[in-house]
């Protein structure tokens, strides 16, 4: 049996913590668990994790807090959000900030399990993959920099690499718009096709320095990376 992976578990619910860890122990996980935000970002720095699970709503310090601090230390470790909140704003914001997915309270263990193994999947593609060239830019995948010709790279957060990456993989081909909203946010509702229109602008904005690079909106169908 491979080493099991180590996932940070940060639920302020103790029932539903100890459930989440115990059944994630018995796939194959490694589980610390952690009551609030602040032990969970202490357990953190000390542990190096490969995966966070992190409930929004936690006293000391909540799930948005903890994750912008910990994305200042590592912009590419995979973090799930668990929240009971569901209103468009918080679900863009936790994207926004970092979070690579966004599970609302209440949910399977099964789906949370897909949610981790799918992110997972995509870390390791990421660390294989190479580096790509688009137009007078260099894209490195696995450090998930964009540098324009001699100019400083910069960075891009992990939703946006794997983003741009799938659109550079179909380049000059239409990227449908469900089959990359399920395989990058797990869904294709209305929050995290607004959370997508949030990153292709973002993108579109760090690209503007060649104009032969265009991300198109092909309605109805999905986006067009034209370089």
């Amino acid at each position: 049996m491979s080493e099991p992976i180590n996932i940070l578990l940060a639920e302020d619910e103790p029932a539903l913590g100890q459930i989440i860890k115990e059944s994630l122990e018995t796939r194959n996980f490694k589980v610390l668990l952690c009551e609030n935000g602040q032990i969970a970002y202490d357990a953190y720095l000390k542990e190096k994790p490969q995966l966070l699970v992190l409930d929004v709503m936690m006293p000391k310090k909540d799930g948005f807090t903890l994750a912008k601090e910990i994305r200042m230390e590592d912009d590419t470790i995979p973090i799930i959000f668990l929240t009971a909140k569901s209103q468009t704003q918080d679900v863009v914001e936790g994207f926004t900030i970092g979070g690579n997915d966004y599970l609302k309270k209440p949910f399977s263990i099964e789906e949370l399990i897909v949610r981790i193994n799918n992110l997972l999947d995509r870390t390791k593609l990421q660390k294989n993959s190479e580096v790509l060239i688009i137009g007078d830019y260099i894209f490195d995948f696995p450090k998930q920099t964009l540098q324009f010709r001699e100019e400083a790279s910069i960075q891009l957060t992990h939703r946006e690499a794997h983003l741009l990456f799938h659109l550079m993989k179909n380049k000059n081909e239409v990227l449908d718009r469900s089959l990359i909203l399920n395989k990058l946010w797990g869904t294709d509702d209305f929050f995290a096709a607004r959370s997508m229109d949030v990153f292709i602008t973002k993108l579109r904005k760090k690209l503007k320095q060649d104009d032969s690079i265009q991300i198109v909106n092909v309605r109805g169908f999905g986006y067009k990376l034209i370089c």
